[in-house]
């Protein structure tokens, strides 16, 4: 294959830069004199059996450094990583303890453990592979996860089998039980939980479920006795559909037999022909585009190091440049601190402020989410959406995004942070800033783009307190063939679709539910999660749906706006409460879109076929009974609208299905 490369880039050449006949004649004469030593040295051109790896030393089969070769790849530079299995996570390789057993370092448990994030527990460090074992020689610790969206006798039954083990419950949907001293897996557990273990220190605070945990650990794995035989012919190891390990193809010194005789048959033709598209679509294409495409294609291309050319179509900023427009990221620069990068202000050379995004470790899944954002926003264009300036090369020392540089802080800033102390943001401010936010949203939901991150930390302002929405490092394209994605979880607690938590569908209707809980925040100042608040209310979704639920919204909505003492936001922040009780719901079919929604708050805002109505209950059945007065009701009063969803039940105080068996007031 390196030859018939070589080869197709001679002729390639010629038809380029305007070579006489004779220079063609030449690339023929090399090709067939490579293709004859290629086939005497066949016999020795095979997949190496042991290489170097640097501090590892030699490393031997199955592992292998080659494309297409071994079952596991190794990657010795710069630091050493495996991958135990194609699309499977790289670990970090600390230290070779046998030729099949390894210290490594999980790099996604090592984030979220430093995060405190409960994503940490979602799944088992143990790799996954159809032909071989796994085993952790370093401690583990077994921990249950039980759902918090059970029946109340279900949640006792929980408690007692767990009795005399310890508990977290700070997790969103779930509360975790563990114990140094019971690591054996139980049988009997009960149906709403589940197990995984996790690699543990040797002495931890037992008290600190974090501090317990490690992404430090010894693997050591054994390959199946059929598989290693397919590896020795050359052959390929796959699962057959009786779940047997069978080989596949003829072994690899057949296989370069027979495709080098074919293919170069039809090789010569085929490469003068696409010489010649090539040579004519350098006549059409702009310059511009062919930096582009250099850029983006060619690992050895010193601009894309350096700066100064395009990258998806969006300038391509040198690291010293941004160095320097951030005082070498001075930390009084700093704005903002996520779980994946900080963000920094800065000044470039051409006056322009800016805020760049500095990822917090170059490995494979920074680059992952590093291309994703700058995919999704440059084919993007709403004004409630920040715009994206450029960025550093995916080779650069370090992975940096320039955005236009947003003044006004976030909307959680204006909440519940420092800013909300100086002037709170007032409601007609607040309605506004829902119906930005609604609106991009919408928009991205059109272009089939999943946030997967929607909080009011992400929701930026300007010094016009107009949205721009950031932050799409989680964000997925959504195929508009299919009714959802399978992945793991992620998002910030408190914002996560606890169905998108449970069965790992991802779907537009996730954004809705962070979105609601933005609406949530937006009426009542709270913030999202808060330990501070009882313990079935720390998660504020849960808080709201309870007040909602028991028509107590002067328990919910922020009194300082002027519910009570202004009927019109009484009436406004009363169905802005309602729409996000929608947008709460368990169920995603439950749920409005993020259209609907928009619709909903314009409708909201305007004034238009949102007249209240007063609804009593009496022995079960409901009557209206005109416009609702001013906001003296009795208790059995309860504020609706007159427009309905149609899969919403009308009223929040109806019984609202959910895809867990369980109804809405088990929140509370």
């Amino acid at each position: 294959m390196q030859n018939n490369l070589c080869f197709f880039l001679s002729v390639l050449t010629c038809f380029i830069e305007g070579n006489s006949v004779m220079a063609v004649i030449k690339s023929f004469v090399f090709f067939f004199v490579s293709h004859l030593v290629f086939f005497m040295n066949l016999s020795e051109s095979k997949c190496q059996e042991s290489f170097n790896c640097g501090n590892l030393g030699s490393l031997e089969s199955p592992l292998s450094n080659e494309p297409g070769c071994g079952l596991f790849s190794v990657n010795c530079t710069p630091i050493p990583t495996i991958q135990f299995g194609a699309g499977g996570p790289w670990y970090k390789i600390l230290q070779k303890l046998s030729t099949n057993k390894f210290r490594i370092v999980d790099d996604f448990l090592s984030a979220h453990l430093r995060a405190r994030n409960c994503i940490a527990f979602g799944n088992s460090s143990l790799p996954v592979s159809p032909f071989s074992s796994f085993r952790i020689f370093t401690p583990t610790i077994t921990i249950f996860s039980c759902s918090n969206f059970v029946d109340p006798d279900d949640k006792q039954k929980i408690q007692d089998y767990f009795e005399h083990y310890r508990n977290y419950t700070l997790c969103d949907v779930s509360t975790l039980y563990y114990s140094d001293l019971h690591n054996n897996v139980p049988t009997n557990i009960p149906g709403n939980c589940s197990v995984v273990q996790l690699p543990r220190k040797t002495a931890a605070n037992l008290s600190d479920l974090f501090q317990q945990l490690s992404p430090e650990f010894e693997l050591e794995w054994n390959i199946s006795p059929e598989c290693l035989s397919c590896q020795s012919r050359g052959r390929k190891c796959v699962v057959s559909k009786d779940k047997h390990i069978r080989c596949e193809g003829k072994s690899r010194k057949t296989v370069k037999i027979v495709s080098t005789i074919a293919g170069s048959a039809g090789f010569l033709g085929l490469c003068f022909l696409f010489s010649f598209i090539i040579y004519r679509r350098r006549k059409r294409i702009n310059d511009s585009y062919l930096l582009s495409r250099d850029i983006s294609s060619d690992p050895s291309s010193k601009s894309d190091i350096e700066g100064g050319g395009l990258y998806f179509g969006i300038p391509i900023f040198s690291y010293t440049e941004l160095e320097k427009a951030t005082n070498n990221f001075d930390s009084s620069k700093e704005l903002g601190d996520g779980g994946f990068g900080t963000v920094y202000y800065g000044k470039l050379g051409d006056g322009r402020e800016v805020a760049i995004k500095r990822l917090y470790e170059h490995n494979y899944r920074r680059v992952e989410q590093f291309m994703n954002e700058i995919k999704i926003l440059t084919c993007l264009r709403h004004p409630n959406l920040v715009s994206l300036y450029g960025c550093t090369s995916r080779r650069s020392r370090e992975l940096l995004l320039v955005y236009e540089y947003i003044p006004n802080g976030t909307v959680a800033d204006h909440l519940h942070g420092e800013r909300a102390k100086e002037a709170p943001l007032a409601w007609p401010v607040r309605m506004s800033i829902a119906i930005e936010t609604a609106s991009a949203l919408a928009y991205l939901h059109k272009k089939d783009i999943i946030h997967r991150d929607v909080k009011t930390n992400n929701i930026l302002l300007d010094n016009n307190f107009c949205v721009k929405v950031a932050d799409f490092g989680l964000s997925r394209l959504f195929p508009n063939d299919v009714t959802h994605i399978s992945t793991a979880p992620q998002g910030t607690p408190g914002y996560v679709d606890p169905e998108y938590h449970q069965c790992y569908q991802l779907t537009d209707k996730s954004d809705v539910y962070s979105f609601g809980v933005v609406l949530i925040e937006l009426i009542s100042s709270m913030p999202a999660v808060d330990i501070k608040r009882h313990r079935h209310e720390i998660n504020l979704a849960n808080l709201a749906v309870n007040r909602i639920q028991r028509c107590a919204f002067d328990e919910l909505i922020d009194l300082s706006l002027g519910y009570d003492l202004d009927g019109e936001v009484t009436r406004m922040t009363t169905t802005v409460a309602e729409l996000a009780f929608r947008c709460l719901q368990l169920e995603k079919d439950l749920r409005p879109s993020m259209e609907e929604a928009l619709d909903t708050l314009k409708d909201i805002q305007a004034g238009e076929d949102c007249q209240f109505e007063k609804i009593k209950g009496v022995n079960g059945n409901f009557t209206r009974a005109g416009k609702i007065p001013p906001s003296s009701e009795t208790d059995d009063a309860m504020l609706v609208k007159n427009k309905r969803f149609r899969s919403s039940p009308v009223a929040v105080t109806d019984v609202w299905a959910s895809s867990c068996s369980t109804t809405s007031s088990s929140i509370g």
